[in-house]
């Protein structure tokens, strides 16, 4: 039998996003493809294939009833110093209300007629004759940056959340050994459980949340280990990164260098979190969706020395050169990722159009930013000087600190304006299902990323600029 449909997530989004129904011959492949996966994949893993899209229909609609997550097959795990920890049943929807923002002016009304909240909850399809009255929004946690871009969603299911929780500090703790114990407070903090829930609503099990959990708790072990907080350096930085690299791309050498190689996979922290990860990652993804996460990991590295070489010759770059520097180190593996954590395939041949790159980079770019003004005073308190969007406005364009933050925001407003124009036109353009929901997928990133860092008051508070 077929595998069930995936309920598309909630995003910003424009309508475009629901108009493909010129292109049912594409749906059937879609659906075709999802048939062989669900009758040939083997047990364990998740489906590799194409998720099947929604029946062409004129616009979306919220439903009042909303729909359980589809169940999967848990993820069959690597070995590890301590055994995984079995598979709970599929975790329900947590029953929260599905949320619609007001457009925020009549110029944006084209890119926000669509339902804006995220959360686990299905999408029912119908026909929809007119807008519906917004719900309002629940209260959260965190105060949001005044004259910030961005769309207001559900909190994530506490019920996903406190599994993901559960089950990453379990990897950390007992399969790589990530931290010493004085640093379990902070790692607490960062409440990584709530970030991936929130950024990846379509995930189809935790087992797939897993896969985009343990990426990023390694991604921040490599940048607070080497770069930043925890002993980090930017003296012989590339050195470390390039040997962290190859337990995301493996060596390939002689048998007694290639023992030595494997070995050092477990010398630090990072290099642990790395190789674990990864093998976990490409057990569920495909060849290709495996070589797109590394290429996108070595744009990260690359920024991170860029950054780096500022450090070691105490030069704060042109604005343009940090955004260049940004555009490299950055959330970008992170969305490029959504397909394989929602359980199906973007092909390479879409993923690596000029126009689904430019999407993705702009993505990163907003998504980034947000971080840069989230973390602004928590890097002033820090030793050292931290390279910020607002310190490097303020330096190079000679103006106040507040006057450089509030600029700050702009430059990311223009960014998300951007990033929805070029998926507006994508979607118009190429209103093919695995493109659609990659979009989605897309957009839901960017949209739980703001919500995370809003509400992570462990970590970030506001300055005093207005």
């Amino acid at each position: 039998m077929p595998a069930p449909d995936l309920t598309p997530p909630q995003s910003s989004l424009p309508e475009a996003v629901a108009h493909f129904g010129a292109y049912t011959l594409a749906d059937a492949a879609a659906r075709a493809r999802d048939i062989k996966a669900a009758t040939g994949a083997p047990p364990g893993v998740p489906s590799r294939s194409t998720a099947p899209a929604p029946a062409p229909v004129p616009s979306i609609a919220v439903p009042t009833a909303p729909a359980p997550p589809v169940p999967a097959a848990p993820i069959s795990a690597p070995t590890a110093p301590a055994p995984p920890s079995p598979a709970p049943p599929a975790v329900p929807a947590a029953g929260l209300p599905d949320v619609e923002v007001p457009p925020q002016s009549t110029d944006l009304d084209r890119l926000l007629r669509g339902p804006r909240g995220i959360g686990t909850s299905g999408l029912r399809l119908t026909l929809r004759e007119e807008t519906p009255v917004p719900a309002e929004l629940p209260v959260v946690e965190g105060t949001p940056i005044p004259g910030l871009y961005y769309h207001p969603v559900a909190e994530p299911d506490p019920v996903r959340v406190e599994e993901v929780s559960r089950r990453i500090k379990s990897w950390a703790l007992d399969e790589v050994s990530l931290y010493p114990d004085d640093w379990e407070e902070e790692f607490d903090g960062f409440s990584v459980g709530r970030y991936m829930v929130v950024c990846h609503p379509d995930a189809p099990s935790v087992d797939h949340l897993m896969l985009a959990t343990r990426l990023m708790v390694a991604e921040n072990a490599v940048d607070d280990c080497y770069c930043e907080d925890h002993g980090g350096s930017p003296i012989g930085l590339g050195e470390r990164l390039l040997l962290a690299h190859t337990a995301l791309d493996p060596l390939y050498t002689t048998g007694e260098y290639q023992s030595q190689w494997a070995r050092s996979l477990h010398s630090d922290a990072p290099r642990r979190a790395y190789r674990s990860a990864m093998e976990y990652f490409v057990r569920a993804a495909s060849d290709s969706q495996s070589d797109r996460y590394r290429h996108d990991m070595a744009r990260l590295h690359l920024g991170y020395l860029a950054e780096a070489a500022w450090a070691q010759q105490d030069r704060v770059p042109e604005v343009w050169e940090y955004l260049a520097m940004r555009q490299f180190n950055n959330f970008r593996p992170c969305p490029t990722i959504t397909d394989t954590v929602g359980g199906y395939e973007l092909p390479a041949d879409l993923h690596a159009r000029a126009d689904m790159q430019k999407v993705i980079a702009l993505a990163g770019n907003a998504t980034t930013i947000v971080n840069d003004l989230y973390s602004y005073t928590k890097e002033l308190d820090a030793p050292g000087r931290h390279l910020n969007l607002p310190v490097v406005i303020a330096e190079r364009e000679d103006l106040s600190d507040r006057e450089a933050y509030l600029k700050s925001v702009e430059v990311h407003n223009d960014l998300m304006h951007d990033f929805e124009s070029a998926a507006e036109a994508l979607a118009t353009d190429c209103p093919l299902p695995n493109v659609q929901r990659f979009l989605r997928g897309v957009a839901a990133w960017v949209d739980g990323n703001h919500h995370w860092h809003q509400t992570n008051t462990y970590r970030y508070s506001l300055p005093d600029f207005w």
